[in-house]
């Protein structure tokens, strides 16, 4: 199993049919102690217990640096080690530039951006103190190519801010055996998207992707079980594209 007996911690990963639960049972499926961090509403504890043994459900919200650190401390109380770190957490809007209202700025900025940088504070004491651990930050195909098809203009924004840190936390922390990369998924069938495209507008996007289809979310949790392997141990400040071709550059 490739990730036998690690640490592996996943942001606003309890929902169903979304990438963070995917990655979950992914991983979980390769031998790692997984635990899901999410708002209470979404019932952390509940998604764990789907895993099976050995996993762990706690509410948290990222952006609170202090709920962050607790929930941390916890973990590494628990099971002695973090070795994986999933910046997962995210949340998206619709709308235009002229639109964006300053609270609608702060909302999207702060889950993506403020709850990826809090939680890679949070688990980098740890991280190097061990010498070795993983980060995973989740940003999207929209931040490289200037807006996507569900968010809006800050949404871009923040997911190109995730790309920025990565890659700064990268070369910070590299020395210390601790890698942080980035995935950006396209276009994937999740909570988000069910419902929103008609038959035709869906057969119009998947005939400009050469894989002619929308991804899973175990296409992206496939990519994170990779980055927080051993298979990845010499990447670090790469942004994996798990988009089916629709962006190649």
């Amino acid at each position: 199993m490739l990730l036998k007996d690690k640490v592996a911690i996943i942001t606003g990963g309890a929902g169903s049919n979304g990438l963070g639960f995917a990655t979950a049972r992914q991983m979980a499926a390769q031998g790692a102690h997984v635990v899901i961090l999410d708002l209470e509403p979404a019932d952390p504890g509940a998604a764990a217990a789907r895993l099976g043994e050995g996993h762990v459900g706690l509410v948290a919200n990222v952006t609170d640096k202090s709920q962050c650190d607790a929930a941390v401390a916890a973990i590494v109380k628990t099971f002695g080690r973090i070795d994986i770190l999933v910046n997962n957490a995210g949340i998206t809007q619709p709308v235009k530039t002229l639109d964006i209202t300053g609270a609608d700025y702060e909302r999207i900025l702060d889950v993506s951006l403020r709850g990826t940088l809090y939680m890679s504070q949070a688990v980098l004491p740890t991280m190097r103190a061990q010498k070795s651990g993983s980060i995973i930050c989740i940003s999207s195909v929209s931040a490289q190519r200037g807006g996507g098809i569900f968010g809006g203009p800050h949404y871009s924004a923040a997911k190109a801010g995730v790309l920025g840190l990565a890659r700064a936390m990268a070369r910070e922390f590299g020395a210390e055996g601790i890698r942080v990369n980035c995935i950006a998924p396209g276009l994937i069938e999740t909570d988000i998207t069910k419902g929103k495209l008609s038959p035709e507008r869906k057969k119009e996007i998947e005939d400009t992707i050469p894989l002619a289809r929308l991804g899973r979310a175990d296409d992206v949790a496939g990519a994170c079980v990779f980055l927080g392997s051993e298979l990845s141990a010499y990447c670090t400040g790469i942004t994996l594209d798990v988009n089916g071709g629709m962006l190649i550059h």
